[in-house]
């Protein structure tokens, strides 16, 4: 928590109904939430996003948490991962995706900032209007922003599952960035796209519309989720900026990195 913001959180990860292995890693803490989807097969994938949210986890402990310090928390964990896998052969090729926000201060005042590598994303619901924050970094995103397909092609396309960006893939990642104020009243989801290829973004701002709590809201969406198939692991964090201080409108998840069956 901050003295400007009152935040409430609450989060599920689930391996679903088809893998084996569950490759993603959540974070629910007071100032950062993230959610990194591991890539590079059973056990590889999964050390790579749990050291991704290893990384970013240290941010709770900086007062103040500045923009750059969640950038310099993201090259560490790169760096991180390509160590690994340099010293454990199975683990060769592995990363990770890796998205969220957390709150920083900029010119004294607390800010929004919200950062992405991969196609994991971040929305904003207010107003009961959803916006999604983040691009995918992916081939089919490229082939849609390029006129080459249609979303709905996107989806089932032989290419949805490479990424273009993520983190131990290269030296060096820049993540994309947003900042922005604060809105009291406001709700985020950060998700793995084990949710989003599952369910339309409608079904996602009825859902976040109608649930009060932000568990109750991050446990509704995976239950639809596996409901729809399951077919990849499913990750998701909901955080409520409150309108009044002290009046609960959500439950907490656990502070570190969470796993489901």
């Amino acid at each position: 928590m901050t003295n400007e913001l009152v935040v409430v959180a609450g989060g599920r990860t689930h391996v679903g109904r088809v893998r084996s292995c569950n490759e993603d890693s959540l974070l629910v803490a007071n100032r950062v939430f993230a959610v990194a989807d591991g890539m590079g097969g059973h056990a590889a994938g999964e050390v790579a996003s749990a050291l991704a949210v290893v990384h970013l986890a240290e941010l709770t402990e900086r007062t103040p948490l500045r923009p750059d310090d969640v950038r310099a928390a993201l090259a560490g964990a790169n760096h991180a991962i390509a160590e690994s896998a340099s010293r454990n052969q199975e683990q060769l090729g592995m990363g990770t995706t890796v998205t969220g926000l957390c709150v920083v201060q900029v010119a004294g005042s607390a800010h929004w900032l919200v950062f992405n590598i991969g196609d994991s994303r971040v929305y904003r619901f207010a107003d009961g209007v959803l916006t999604r924050l983040t691009e995918d970094h992916s081939h089919v995103a490229e082939m849609v922003a390029n006129g080459e397909i249609t979303e709905v092609e996107a989806e089932d396309h032989p290419l949805a599952n490479v990424v273009t960006r993520s983190l131990g893939s290269e030296e060096s990642v820049e993540p994309d960035t947003r900042l922005f104020p604060p809105v009291a009243g406001e709700r985020f989801l950060v998700c793995s796209d084990g949710l989003t290829r599952e369910i339309e973004d409608d079904l996602i701002a009825r859902v976040l519309g109608e649930e009060r709590l932000a568990q109750a809201a991050a446990d509704r969406l995976l239950d639809i989720a596996l409901a729809a198939g399951g077919h990849d692991n499913v990750s998701i964090v909901v955080v409520d900026h409150l309108l009044v201080p002290g009046e609960p409108v959500g439950t907490t998840a656990p502070r570190a990195r969470a796993r489901g069956n």
